[in-house]
């Protein structure tokens, strides 16, 4: 089974499409990739909810995961999103994964028809059985409406020694403290929203899957690595800094705010695919207001 170092900062990337329509951009993915490692990420996080996964064929999602690999070239550690509310489909989905070059596959918690606490747990078993690979749950009930439970989560990491991390996005701080208080080292925790990770590293959590990192690749991948370090200080100094931006990032549904970011730092186009649109004008406004509070400028990094 492949090495996977959970810790420090994944970036939930987001998928780059063209002008002309919807096709993937490569040449903006490429650059993207290189400016998250230029800029100290430990690690990529392709085709997650930031990917916009749900609306990535089965053919593109293999795509973006090989040029992702292909572009990195182990300089950073590849997280696959490849979770779905099938588990035939998510079991498919992580071994295309794992085939393409990830280091690990990152599976959501099924969306919609609303397993039970039950067959959470089979699900990610089924999983685990089926695919040699390390895997990180990835919980975020404000979309998935399924909540995986600590006890839940205790009893997978009993049975699947593989599922080795968990994206935490419930946005409480008090379920990380009740992971760690269970499972110690066993399961890295890495927090799944930006404006937590400060409060969750300070609980136990070894890192964060970020969204803002799209845009601030070196400022949200500096907290991490100060928290690690010791240097809480400093570290506090710099995650309060980014509050307002990690605010705007989900001022619309994500990702547009994110690619609307990149599009006004001339990283990319910001379209996104239906049902999501592209952020608004009083949106765009109030992002690049607050990222010019922060001294970025339109031509990308910090005046």
């Amino acid at each position: 089974m492949p090495d996977l170092r959970l810790a420090g900062t994944f970036t939930a990337l987001v998928t780059p499409f063209t002008p002309e329509g919807d096709a993937i951009d490569f040449e903006a993915l490429d650059a993207l990739v290189e400016a998250q490692i230029a800029g100290g990420v430990e690690g990529l996080v392709p085709c997650g909810t930031t990917g916009e996964s749900p609306t990535l064929t089965e053919d593109e999602a293999v795509a973006v995961i090989q040029r992702v690999v292909s572009v990195a070239r182990g300089r950073a550690q590849v997280l696959a999103g490849t979770g779905s509310f099938s588990t035939k489909k998510t079991i498919a989905a992580s071994k295309a994964a794992m085939a393409a070059g990830a280091d690990g596959v990152m599976i959501v918690m099924p969306y919609y028809n609303k397993p039970s606490q039950e067959g959470l747990r089979e699900h990610v078993l089924a999983v685990a059985k089926a695919v040699t690979a390390p895997i990180v749950l990835y919980n975020v009930p404000g979309r998935t409406v399924a909540d995986l439970s600590a006890a839940t989560t205790e009893q997978i990491c009993t049975a699947a020694p593989n599922v080795v991390g968990l994206k935490d996005a419930t946005g409480n701080v008090l379920r990380c403290q009740e992971l760690i208080r269970r499972l110690g080292d066993r399961l890295a925790i890495l927090c799944g929203d930006d404006v937590l990770t400060l409060p969750m590293m300070a609980v136990g959590a070894r890192g964060v899957i970020s969204v803002t990192s799209n845009v601030l690749p070196r400022e949200v991948s500096d907290i991490p690595r100060l928290m690690m370090a010791g240097e809480y200080g400093t570290a506090r100094t710099r995650h309060l800094a980014l509050l307002d931006v990690h605010g705007v990032m989900f001022i619309e549904s994500n990702p547009a705010p994110a690619k609307a970011a990149l599009a006004w730092l001339g990283k990319m186009n910001p379209n996104v695919r239906l049902p999501l649109v592209p952020a608004s004008e009083g949106a765009l406004r109030q992002i690049t207001e607050t990222l010019g509070r922060l001294g970025v400028t339109p031509a990308g990094g910090l005046a």
